[in-house]
């Protein structure tokens, strides 16, 4: 046997349980720092991680200096400690997804081996990290993976406590875990933080008419967790910011999940194609679920029909609203690699050559597929910003200078350039139908209106914008635009600029330069 095969043998043995999730965390970070920042998501939740870092201030999310309430901050400060732990790079902008993706696989194989047995514990964590998907996602910065981890978790542990409770163990510290879990999920993403995982194993208690059980989980102390670890920031931020509540549980919790007007509507079914073919090669194996005794084995019941009943609340509940980005469905990714790696180790057991042969191509495969995608996302993307700003980055004052975007809000611009100050966005911010579109605009003018002193002084119009960079006196102002798209401050295309590409283009100008501009003449200027 070679060193390889003896490898892969002890991964899917699961009999080196260190080895194996050294493994996969250092699978999942590998290739995580490959590629630019993805736009609009990666660049405007690291944008925010970004101001943490630069400002100091990490109790209120802000998006160029603005209070952003979006969507809670656990993903921000998990992110803006990985660029404090490790240094500004792609991949520690990644720390966050990649953290999610790590605690979650060894989430599943902890839970697997202590409930089944080591073999399924480590196929379905290998299967997990090496579905395209999840892999993909653990590497993409936006709350996704994160959700996804603290829902994942959040029901392992609770089902840990309950199969515990069962059979006559210590359970309260999977119980107080469990509520700690859900309080860190509320952090994540809100109300969907308890929600989900209260529902599948709620229904999963149901299922198995598991009343005992259900009734000691409703546990006070456990409440208190949950309220000690979720609750401070949400009153913390009413306090600053009359209105929060409103703004983010009745708008962005139940208007934007029953309304029908925003972006990306999507069909009923959309959801399984997406899981079906985004875990190919792996979700072959699901055809063996079809077997009828499988299901009836009376042992594995409990384990089964959780991962069933998980599977089909996270399906079943984002495919509810209109409105479905594909990232939603992630937290179903766990249980679909348990209920393929499942059958699969019986099917070891019975022809253990054959099965491993088997694996072992479809595990290289799977691997081969993932390290493709990125590589094709890496040198097919060509809208990020980094190019022009890494160059610029080596005449930017970060003290002196001012950026002004001009109808644009480039979100990976100020982690790309180093900024540390907010930008000035200059657009039509008169426009009554703003609101109405959910776009970079709507979520500056929504969080301008939570700071109306911040908001004044950096959404602004074009002749504002003119007076302030005519009256420039010290400090480069470095103006971002993109041409082809301009529908104003057409004046700049008259002016050669710094750094330019075919999508971009970046004008420095100086107190002395601006003296000299037409759209200057009969105005203060800087001396």
């Amino acid at each position: 046997m070679s060193k390889i095969d003896a490898f892969l043998s002890s991964l899917t043995d699961g009999n080196s349980p260190r080895r194996l999730l050294a493994t996969l965390a250092l699978w999942l970070v590998a290739f995580a720092g490959i590629r630019a920042l993805m736009l609009p998501d990666e660049g405007r939740y690291v944008g925010v991680a970004w101001e943490m870092v630069t400002t100091g201030q990490w109790d209120v999310p802000r998006l160029d200096g603005l209070p952003f309430f979006h969507k809670p901050p656990l993903f921000y400060w998990l992110t803006a400690l990985g660029l404090k732990l490790f240094g500004i790079h792609d991949w520690s902008a990644r720390f966050a997804s990649i953290l999610a993706g790590v605690l979650t696989a060894g989430g599943l194989y902890l839970f697997a081996r202590r409930h089944r047995n080591a073999r399924v514990a480590a196929m379905a964590s290998l299967i997990l990290v090496t579905s395209p998907f999840f892999f993909a996602g653990s590497q993409y910065a936006n709350l996704d993976m994160l959700v996804a981890g603290m829902i994942s978790l959040t029901i392992l542990a609770g089902a840990n406590a309950v199969l515990c409770i069962e059979q006559g163990l210590p359970y309260r510290g999977a119980l107080a875990a469990t509520y700690a879990l859900a309080g860190l999920g509320v952090l994540a993403k809100g109300l969907i933080g308890i929600v989900l995982p209260g529902g599948v194993l709620f229904f999963w208690l149901l299922w198995r008419r598991a009343w005992r059980p259900l009734l000691k989980t409703l546990w006070p102390i456990g409440l208190l967790a949950f309220a000690f670890v979720a609750l401070p920031w949400f009153f913390w931020m009413q306090h600053l910011y009359p209105g929060f509540y409103d703004y983010f549980f009745i708008y962005h919790h139940f208007q934007r999940f029953a309304e029908t007007g925003f972006n990306n509507q999507r069909p009923l079914w959309f959801y399984v194609p997406i899981l079906v073919v985004f875990a190919l090669p792996w979700t072959i194996g699901l055809t063996r679920l079809c077997n009828r005794a499988y299901w009836q084995d009376k042992a594995q019941a409990p384990l089964r029909s959780l991962m069933a009943i998980w599977l089909i609340v996270i399906v079943g509940f984002f495919s509810l609203p209109s409105s479905k980005l594909v990232g939603y469905v992630l937290p179903a990714l766990a249980p679909l690699a348990y209920l393929i790696a499942d059958p699969f180790a019986d099917w070891l057991e019975r022809e253990p050559q054959r099965g491993r042969t088997h694996f072992r191509w479809l595990l290289g495969l799977a691997a081969t597929a993932c390290v493709a995608l990125v590589a094709a996302i890496a040198i097919g993307y060509t809208v990020s910003a980094k190019p022009l700003l890494v160059q610029a980055r080596q005449s930017f004052d970060a003290e002196a200078d001012d950026i002004a975007m001009i109808d644009w809000y480039q979100y990976d611009l100020p982690f790309y350039l180093r900024a540390r100050k907010p930008a000035w966005v200059v657009s039509r911010w008169s426009d009554p139908d703003i609101p109405k579109h959910d776009n970079w605009r709507k979520e500056l003018f929504d969080a301008g209106k939570f700071d109306t002193t911040a908001g004044t002084a950096q959404l602004i119009e074009e002749a504002p914008f003119v007076d302030r960079l005519c009256a420039r006196q010290r400090g480069a102002i470095w103006v971002w635009a993109r041409p082809p798209s301009m529908e104003f401050a057409l004046w700049l295309k008259d002016l050669p600029p710094t750094l330019a590409n075919d999508r971009y283009a970046l004008w420095r100008l100086t107190p002395d330069s601006v003296r000299t501009l037409p759209v200057c003449a009969g105005k203060p200027t800087g001396g």
